[in-house]
């Protein structure tokens, strides 16, 4: 089994931070202290990105796998039915998670995987690109985002604010994407599949959308099928990845959730 690497900070119920496809947990570093005021935070790897090995030869990294990798991680850490918050890729993983241990409450911030069919041709064609670009330029890329303007430029399919960022955040944007070596399996592994099942009535769903989200255009947000009782919220003013663009409304997407469950306590 792979073993995954992951940042683990804070005290209190245990929420498991899950990030998109081509990052790291570092995606997740602008709302990881805020976070670990009230959680014990692991902000994981997964399969084939940031320090976390790819899944072992021949094993395909679709989804459900990828949250596999993650059970046994959680299983290893002696974590018990914690609190998943999901972005992207790492949202239709969280769900996956959710059906194959226990789980307190699932948020997913523009979650993957809502599609009725394939993966839109928009969104494989915008990721390639994406890829292809950073690996071709990740040197120059990575000096451009250290201005305002560059990080506008070059981040703004995925952040609605980039002049929010950091630029050692947006390098570390640039170089996850540059460098996941389980980005091309992982993106066709996805290709022809959707989520098809939802968790039980008593694993809570948070939905979360950015409003200025260029990739997941509404196509890819069938929110129709989502159970009775998920919560759908927006998140104003944030792109694809909106934990720099607003950390503070990420922060308390997530706290909500725990605390609508009484996991964690009202301010």
């Amino acid at each position: 089994m792979t073993r995954l690497a992951f940042r683990r900070t804070g005290t209190g119920p245990p929420l498991v931070l899950l990030h998109g496809i081509g990052m790291s947990h570092r995606a997740w570093s602008p709302v990881i202290d805020g976070l670990a005021e009230r959680f014990d935070v692991i902000a994981v790897d997964l399969p084939g990105f940031g320090e976390s090995p790819p899944l072992a030869a021949g094993a395909e990294p679709h989804p459900a796998a990828l949250a596999d990798a993650v059970a046994a991680l959680l299983d290893e850490l002696g974590i018990m039915a914690p609190v998943v918050a999901g972005n992207s890729l790492g949202g239709w993983v969280a769900l996956e998670l959710a059906e194959v241990r226990p789980t307190a409450a699932v948020v997913l911030i523009s979650p993957a995987g809502l599609w009725p069919g394939r993966t839109p041709l928009y969104n494989r064609i915008s990721l390639r690109a994406t890829r292809w670009l950073a690996r071709q330029w990740v040197e120059p890329l990575s000096r451009l985002v250290d201005h305002r303007f560059g990080r506008a430029v070059v981040l703004r399919q995925v952040v609605g604010r980039p002049f929010r960022m950091s630029p050692e955040l947006a390098r570390a944007m640039v170089w996850d994407m540059a460098t996941g070596a389980g980005f091309d399996a992982a993106l066709h592994a996805a290709r022809d599949r959707h989520y098809l099942a939802w968790p039980g009535p008593e694993v809570p769903i948070t939905v979360a959308f950015g409003s200025r989200d260029l990739l997941l255009r509404r196509q890819s947000r069938h929110v129709e099928q989502l159970p009775p009782g998920t919560r759908i919220e927006l998140l104003p003013g944030c792109g694809h990845v909106p934990m720099s663009d607003d950390p503070s409304a990420v922060v308390a997407l997530i706290t909500a959730a725990a605390r609508r469950i009484r996991l964690v306590e009202p301010a």
